[in-house]
């Protein structure tokens, strides 16, 4: 299958997810009937993840479906791949899935089968039930993706793997695949600063780059550098909209009660607007529903500290941040682009190497 038909392919999936969340691309009348007819799989779909992984919500997973809808078209993804240089050979790419965000995996997949490779799917039990029906989809556009995109529960016969975990995985995972070239990923999250300078629109963003899918991605803020204490209840205003939205999902609850009960026990120092709890804490990594922060008072310090520590760093947002290279704007933590890649590696540029 030449790449054209790959994109092609994908386009229409792209046209698929946008049918699901809002309907704003003109359809053909046989797209229209055709995705029509899948209505009652999409709906089991949806209501199938939900119902096996309790985070994806049904308002999370369209907000994944609906950032895809407008990355999965003709011209974007031929963009995207047009500056490698890929080789002919159809090398067996093994990809380890995560399943922390709903099609978390995704962007793995389509770099594989873009580049001309095949994938060897190995799903997490967290966010099989999407990706299932996607690539179930996909073999239905053409009979071929049954050669190229395979589902399996054992990794065997790869030429390559790409895999994403926790740091205690990672460590079996590279020395288990350190036979072949891989691309092996550990845990990473975002942090934000804070100075004083931000609009009133921007602190509303940042709760975007809190909240969004509950905090569990690596793409999330959960540490945050103030440049003084009198700008927190700014900031917990500006998030205010995110209260119900989060503390009403049981698990989230749970996890928020759980850490306020275990610092109030232990005596630690924390702020709380009774649905995110911040914590003064150097650590980057910070629990689900709750902010580690610090108070700052020379930003080259908190530069340094950034730069040294950017192995476990995915993204950095704040105005006096544009000059680190995983910069983000308020608000676009969790509308990444093709380019943006996890772990900051290029997945393309790796598989045109192997």
């Amino acid at each position: 299958m030449i790449i054209e038909q790959r994109i092609s392919a994908f386009n229409e999936l792209g046209q698929l997810f946008d049918f699901i969340t809002n309907k704003t691309i003109p359809l053909s009348e046989e797209l229209k009937s055709k995705f029509s007819s899948l209505e009652e799989d999409i709906n089991f779909a949806l209501n199938d993840a939900e119902a096996y992984n309790n985070w994806f919500t049904k308002d999370n997973i369209f907000y994944a479906l609906e950032n895809w809808s407008k990355a999965l078209n003709t011209q974007l993804l031929s963009s995207w791949i047009n500056p490698y240089n890929f080789k002919e050979a159809n090398e067996n790419v093994g990809i380890i899935m995560a399943g922390n965000l709903p099609l978390v995996g995704f962007h793995d997949l389509l770099s594989v089968v873009l580049s001309g490779n095949n994938a060897l799917v190995k799903t997490s039990s967290k966010d099989d039930k999407l990706m299932l029906f996607i690539i179930k989809y996909l073999h239905s556009v053409d009979e071929k993706f049954k050669e190229i995109i395979k589902t399996v529960n054992r990794l065997d016969n790869f030429d390559a793997i790409i895999a994403t975990g926790s740091n205690n995985t990672a460590r079996y995972f590279e020395q288990y695949f350190s036979k072949v070239p891989n691309i092996i990923r550990k845990n990473r999250t975002s942090v934000a600063v804070i100075n004083g300078t931000e609009t009133e629109q921007e602190l509303k963003s940042l709760g975007e780059d809190v909240f969004r899918y509950f905090g569990l991605g690596c793409r999330n803020i959960t540490k945050i550098y103030f440049k003084s204490e009198e700008l927190v209840p700014s900031f917990f205003e500006n998030v205010l909209d995110w209260g119900t939205k989060v503390i009403n999902h049981p698990k989230y609850a749970n996890n928020y009660d759980y850490n306020r009960a275990i610092y109030l026990l232990g005596k630690d120092e924390f702020l709380d607007n009774n649905f995110v709890l911040l914590k003064k804490d150097e650590n980057l990594h910070s629990p689900i529903a709750v902010i580690n922060y610090e108070i700052y008072s020379d930003i080259n310090d908190v530069k340094t500290f950034l730069q040294e520590n950017e192995d476990q760093i995915q993204c950095v947002v704040g105005n006096e941040l544009k000059d680190n290279p995983n910069y983000v704007a308020f608000g676009h933590t969790q509308t990444p682009l093709l380019t943006d890649y996890a772990d900051n590696i290029d997945t393309l540029k790796f598989l045109s190497e192997i």
